[in-house]
C-alpha cells in the first residue's frame, strides 16, 4: 500500500498567509476608522465647505467666500453669546471641579461613613432627565408660587423673579449646572484620589506633616493632570452646552437674551433660521476658541506638572 504524501505548501500559499497575517489586525480595527471617517471627518470638512456658502438647505448653495465669517464678527448676538458663554464658564467651572475636587477628598477618607450612599446622592442628577430637571427648577425659584419665593415670602423678604430677572439668569443657569454635573466631577476626581499611592500621605505625617500639608504637597500636584483633564472637559462642555438654557430660558435665551449661550445660538441659527452657512461658520469659530483655551489649559497645566515634578 503506497503511504499518502503530504501536500507540499506553496511559495504563494506561504506568501500569502504572512500577507493576511500582516493585513489581519487592520481588517479587525477598519470598522471604527470608517465610521469615523463617515460620522466624524466628513461633516468636518462638509461643515468647512458649507461655510463658504449661502445654503438654507432646500436651494443650492451660493458661493460667498469669507463673507459669512466677516458678518459673524459684526453679530452682536454672537458677541453676547461669547461674553455670556465667558462669564458661564468662570462661574461654573471652578465651582463644578473644585466642588467636585473637594467633594472626593472628603468621600474618599475612611473616616466618613456611608460613603458609598453619598457618592450615589450626588451622582443622581447625572443621570435625571434635563426636562425633568428644568422643571424642578422652575417649581423651585418660579415666581411667585415657587418654592423658594414662598420661602422667601413666610420669612418677610421680598418675592424674587429668578428666571426673568436678567442680572440672575446667568446664576441660575450656573446653579443647575453645578447641581446637575459635580457628580460627575466627583466621580473623576475620586478616580484620581484612589490611584495615589496611600503610602506617600503616611511617610509624609510619619515626617510630621499635616493633613492639609499632605494634600497640598502631596495630592494636589499628583493630581494635576486630572484636574487639567477635568477642566477641559468642563470647557469644551460650557461651549457646546445647548439643552440646560433652552429648557430653562427658550431658544431666546430668557430676558434681553441673558442667557444666551453659544450652543444655543448655534441652534437657533441652523435649526430655526435654516442658515446653514453661517450656523457652520459660527461652529468653525467656537472650535477654533476651543481649541485656542484648551491649548492654554494644558500650556499652564503642563508648566504646573513639571515645577511639582522638580
Amino acid at each position: 500500500m503506497a503511504s499518502q504524501s503530504l501536500p507540499i505548501p506553496t511559495r504563494t500559499s506561504a506568501s500569502s498567509g504572512i500577507r493576511w497575517n500582516k493585513l489581519a489586525p487592520y481588517f479587525f480595527i477598519s470598522p471604527f476608522f470608517i465610521l469615523f471617517a463617515i460620522f466624524g471627518i466628513f461633516p468636518i470638512i462638509y461643515s468647512g465647505y458649507i461655510s463658504l456658502h449661502e445654503w438654507t438647505g432646500l436651494k443650492a448653495p451660493v458661493y460667498v467666500g469669507i463673507q459669512n465669517y466677516v458678518d459673524l464678527f459684526k453679530d452682536t448676538d454672537f458677541q453676547i453669546a461669547l461674553r455670556n458663554t465667558a462669564v458661564l464658564l468662570i462661574l461654573s467651572v471652578p465651582m463644578t471641579v473644585g466642588g467636585g475636587l473637594l467633594l472626593a477628598v472628603v468621600l474618599n477618607s475612611k473616616l466618613v461613613r456611608y460613603r458609598d450612599l453619598f457618592r450615589t446622592i450626588f451622582y443622581l442628577p447625572l443621570v435625571v432627565s434635563l426636562v425633568v430637571a428644568s422643571q424642578v427648577f422652575n417649581l423651585i425659584l418660579g415666581n411667585p408660587f415657587g418654592l423658594l419665593n414662598e420661602g422667601l415670602a413666610r420669612l418677610g423678604f421680598e418675592r424674587i423673579n429668578f428666571l426673568n430677572e436678567p442680572r440672575l439668569t446667568l446664576l441660575v443657569l450656573t446653579a443647575m449646572i453645578v447641581w446637575k454635573y459635580i457628580g460627575n466631577d466627583l466621580v473623576i476626581m475620586l478616580a484620581g484620589l484612589q490611584s495615589i499611592p496611600p503610602e506617600l500621605g503616611e511617610a509624609a505625617m510619619v515626617d510630621g506633616a499635616n493633613a492639609w500639608q499632605v494634600f497640598r504637597y502631596i495630592t494636589l500636584p499628583l493630581m494635576q493632570p486630572i484636574i487639567l483633564f477635568d477642566v477641559v472637559l468642563s470647557t469644551i462642555g460650557t461651549f457646546n452646552m445647548f439643552a440646560e438654557p433652552y429648557t430653562l430660558f427658550g431658544v431666546t435665551g430668557g430676558v434681553n437674551q441673558s442667557g444666551l449661550v453659544a450652543g444655543l445660538l448655534l441652534y437657533r441659527t441652523s435649526f430655526q433660521f435654516f442658515k446653514f452657512g453661517y450656523g457652520s461658520a459660527m461652529a468653525y469659530i467656537i472650535g477654533l476658541i476651543i481649541f485656542f483655551l484648551s491649548l492654554v489649559q494644558f500650556r499652564f497645566g503642563g508648566r504646573g506638572r513639571g515645577g511639582a515634578s522638580t
